[in-house]
């Protein structure tokens, strides 16, 4: 979030209330009065690929002028792979996006939530429209092992690439894994008589504070959040992560992405993010 009446003499009080509130974002989720303590209670357990649905956003779908849908109509729509499906083919899907860095979860041959996380994630880098569906012209750019590159060259960091949507892990140059993800909408919203810009800030940032569970605040709730922006932004979990921009400003990648990160120790404390 970010307020463009902000002065440079806000207190760190008040950056405290601003990283405790992106959470609910664009979402209709109860709103707290505040900001609050992170929740004492043991986090909710991550569940495995196909478990858990993701509530649907009340965001606008993406604009019209997105590239061509991946799925074509005849024998290929046909022979398409989507949410709901399981089998041997499902499976292979998933080892394939594995294998390409794309983070799918556990590849037990559903097609859930996590494999059409990642298959948004294969659209975008391949400049289709993320419809989370394996139709032809999605199938080839997988057989074709398309991934996005990284613009750093050196060090472990966190790359936000706004323009896809996309949150991808980098080593010296190379992606290691690949997220999908919904940052600022870039509108303005209204929140107790002001008005704020749900923008994500461009830049160079270092994770320097964050929370190993659940944070309430007077926008909503934020699971297990790594801050890397002074006005408040956070990589976070979330219940809904639409290939398209629904935020506030923060990063959203799913519960069970986020509870990977943090099991794998990926974004520990200073690790550099990258916001382009």
């Amino acid at each position: 979030m970010r307020n463009r009446h902000v002065t440079a003499a806000v207190t760190a009080a008040a950056l405290l209330v601003l990283a405790a509130g992106c959470g609910a974002e664009q979402d209709p989720e109860p709103a707290s009065s505040g900001p609050s303590q992170p929740v004492t209670s043991t986090p909710p357990p991550a569940p495995t690929t196909g478990e858990t649905p993701s509530p649907a956003s009340t965001t606008a779908s993406p604009s019209p002028s997105s590239p061509s849908p991946s799925s074509t109509p005849g024998a290929g729509a046909r022979n398409a792979l989507r949410r709901g499906d399981t089998g041997d083919a499902v499976r292979a899907l998933q080892e394939r996006l594995d294998r390409l860095g794309y983070w799918v979860g556990e590849s037990d041959g559903t097609f859930g939530l996590l494999t059409e996380q990642a298959v948004y994630a294969l659209q975008k880098a391949a400049g289709l429209r993320p419809d989370g569906i394996i139709g032809a012209k999605t199938r080839a750019a997988l057989d074709d092992g398309k991934r996005p590159d990284a613009r750093s060259a050196d060090g472990h960091l966190a790359e936000v690439d706004l323009d896809r949507q996309l949150l991808m892990i980098v080593d010296d140059g190379e992606v290691s894994r690949i997220f999908n993800t919904s940052t600022g909408t870039f509108e303005h919203y209204t929140y107790q008589g002001e008005t704020y810009l749900a923008d994500t800030p461009r830049g160079r940032w270092t994770i320097d504070w964050q929370v190993d569970g659940w944070r309430d605040g007077p926008l909503g709730r934020l699971y297990r959040p790594k801050y890397f922006q002074e006005q408040g932004i956070a990589i976070h979990g979330y219940t809904s992560v639409p290939p398209y921009p629904a935020s506030h400003g923060c990063v959203r990648v799913t519960l069970p992405a986020m509870d990977w990160l943090w099991a794998q120790d990926v974004l520990p404390k200073k690790t550099q993010v990258w916001v382009y």
